[in-house]
């Protein structure tokens, strides 16, 4: 048994990761991927059992697994963000939270018959739009700063909101002694309110503190803050049934602003741990479903459940955002995307079939529905939102966009061409006069420090796929690659410097002490064959970046051919608009590529030095 529980955890995981990369390399929602999986390893083939082969494990397993998945949530929450859209956020965690709770009962009740209980519960758990759908959907849509901040403030805050109302609900029916329905609900949410903000912000500013003082030494952070979420989700939900989520997810807010020097090492350790969670809970919460449950459901709740994805989610939204600044696209955009998850998922399987014991009428068909809304959300938003958000302009319309950090004549020369390839292109600096000429050629430039907060804040990178540093510092360029690799990629992160093969005026090669380790630096751009001095001069004297068409009968190497001796390839662009630099992958088919920008000698200049040259040699 003891082998047989191993195996079944061990296959959970792989399939899960697996998954998550299969998701990643499609462009397709890999939420939808572990679905099916998890039909695949429970009903279908029977391999995978939860209530069976975890049994009383399972809900508080799940239950912990969401209460992370929430604190890793709540740490992509910035003060900024609540800042800049406060009136928007307020609505969408209040009013709409409202109108989607007592749009979703009342139809539940009426339309589908089911039990008072049994519909405010289910009216509670359509609230919720979970991170762990919105935060990969965000990822995957490349969408701009503001409707990304809504999506995900409303997701992770609404979560436990949601949650808590089921067991406020729950507990008022099946545990309650004379108390009002209303005074139930409302005593209870004040009471879970209360307990997880003296818990979360004081653990957090606890736990802030002690970071600063260097009372906690660097390899344990990471293990204390994932036992602190632990210690929070346990302490609430002693005082309050399921208020350790809410807890959790204001502890992640508390940490996320307190601007610690490891956040970025914390929060991507988190985001490990949670892409896990995520992919294992998923897989289970799925293979536990029998499908005859979803052959319970009439033509009245598929209806309800049309309603709901249809009719009562853009009415909410269109009403909580009257009278905001918000734009008629974002709020089109908000209207659609809102994905269940887990959270929907793990509390209606624990409480309807509680219910259901207990003899309410339609408790039954609970978790059908919930699951059913859960299937139908993320496969249609799943799948929609990047198409939506580019008709509405509120996401890149092209495959990759470029940051160039470090600007100079060359670098702008670059930024240029590319631009004129349609490839988004930004410069930034911290010299204001440098930034002149890409001004001056309308190309988007950022004055500022990209590595501080500020910068951070108010920069939009939605479209930003790949970062070259091209500052006259090698150290710098380094440190700005190593500091956005872990968002762009390591292979999408570039870096001028450091040339391969550097040899000083005595001809030694050298000393490789004086270079940074491969595992901090970026790629090395253009190969290293060309360092920044050797391109600010050569870019003095007329060299410059050249565009050619490719086709099947003339390719890179014809370019090479045809071009001045010395010319070098810089980049390349396939049809979808995705940019290649030099040197690309080995893998990469050059026969795909549609454009090559190389940098090219002048020409004028060559003409004039072999005149020279000959009448040197006439005389």
């Amino acid at each position: 048994m003891h082998h047989h529980l191993a195996e079944i955890i061990a296959s959970i995981l792989i399939v899960g990761i697996a998954l998550q990369w299969i998701g990643w390399r499609l462009k397709i929602p890999a939420l939808i991927l572990l679905i099916i999986a998890g039909f695949i390893m429970g009903p279908l083939t029977g391999w995978l059992k939860p209530s069976e082969d975890f049994g009383d494990l399972l809900q508080p397993l799940i239950s912990l697994s969401v209460a992370v998945i929430l604190f890793e949530g709540g740490l992509n929450l910035r003060w900024h963000e609540l800042k800049a859209n406060t009136h928007v956020i307020y609505r969408l965690v209040t009013w709409n939270v409202v109108l989607t709770f007592l749009f979703g009962s009342l139809a539940a009740h009426y339309l589908v018959g089911l039990s008072w209980t049994v519909a405010l519960m289910f009216g509670a758990i359509i609230i919720v739009t979970g991170p762990t759908v919105i935060m990969p959907l965000l990822k995957q849509a490349n969408l701009r700063k503001k409707p990304a901040a809504l999506l995900r403030w409303e997701g992770i805050v609404n979560d436990p909101i949601g949650a808590l109302l089921v067991v406020l609900i729950y507990g008022y029916y099946v545990q309650s002694e004379g108390d009002t329905l209303a005074t139930g609900i409302l005593g209870g949410l004040a009471i879970s309110l209360v307990v997880s903000v003296a818990l979360g912000v004081g653990i957090g500013l606890f736990i802030a503190r002690a970071f600063r003082q260097g009372s906690v030494p660097e390899y344990l952070k990471s293990p204390l803050i994932l036992i602190a979420v632990v210690l929070v989700y346990t302490i609430a939900n002693r005082v309050q049934s399921e208020a350790g989520l809410l807890a959790t997810t204001i502890l992640g807010i508390t940490l996320a602003n307190q601007n610690l020097s490891t956040l970025h090492e914390l929060k991507r350790f988190k985001e490990y741990v949670t892409i896990l969670l995520v992919s294992s809970t998923f897989i289970v919460l799925t293979a536990d479903i029998q499908p005859e449950i979803l052959q319970r459901l009439g033509w009245q709740s598929w209806v309800l459940l049309a309603l709901v994805i249809f009719v009562f989610r853009p009415l909410a939204i269109y009403i909580s955002t009257i009278g905001t600044d918000i734009s008629k696209q974002e709020r089109l955009l908000i209207m659609w995307i809102a994905p269940r998850g887990i959270v929907a998922a793990a509390v209606a399987g624990l409480f309807g079939s509680q219910l259901a014991q207990k003899g309410y009428e339609g408790a039954e068909l609970l978790l059908p529905l919930v699951f059913a809304l859960i299937i139908l959300t993320v496969t249609m938003h799943g799948l929609s939102i990047g198409w939506i958000a580019r008709k509405l302009n509120l996401a890149s319309a092209h495959a990759d966009g470029i940051l160039i950090v470090g600007a100079s004549l060359w670098s702008t020369g670059l930024a240029a061409e590319l631009q004129k390839n349609d490839v988004p292109v930004m410069l930034i600096d911290t010299r204001w006069k440098h930034l002149k000429a890409a001004r001056m050629q309308n190309i988007p430039t950022h004055y500022g420090e990209i590595l501080s907060e500020t910068t951070e804040e108010v920069l939009e990178l939605s479209n930003i796929t790949k970062l070259v540093a091209v500052t006259p510092n090698e150290a710098y360029n380094t440190l700005i690659c190593s500091r956005f690799a872990p968002e762009l990629g390591h292979h999408n992160v570039y870096e001028m410097g450091w040339k391969n093969i550097v040899r000083e005026g005595d001809g030694k090669e050298k000393d490789s002490r004086k270079v940074p380790s491969q595992s901090i630096r970026g790629d090395s751009l253009f190969d290293g064959q060309i360092s920044y001095e050797e391109f600010r001069d050569s870019f003095a004297h007329g060299w410059q970046f050249e565009s050619t068409p490719l086709t099947e009968k003339y390719g890179i190497d014809n370019v090479l051919e045809d071009k001045p001796e010395g010319t070098m390839l810089i980049a390349a662009l396939d049809e979808a608009g995705h940019v290649q630099l030099y040197p690309w992958d080995k893998d990469l088919d050059a026969d795909d590529f549609s454009v090559v920008i190389s940098y090219v000698p002048d020409k004028k200049g060559e003409e004039v030095e072999s005149k020279k040259t000959k009448k040197v040699s006439k005389s």
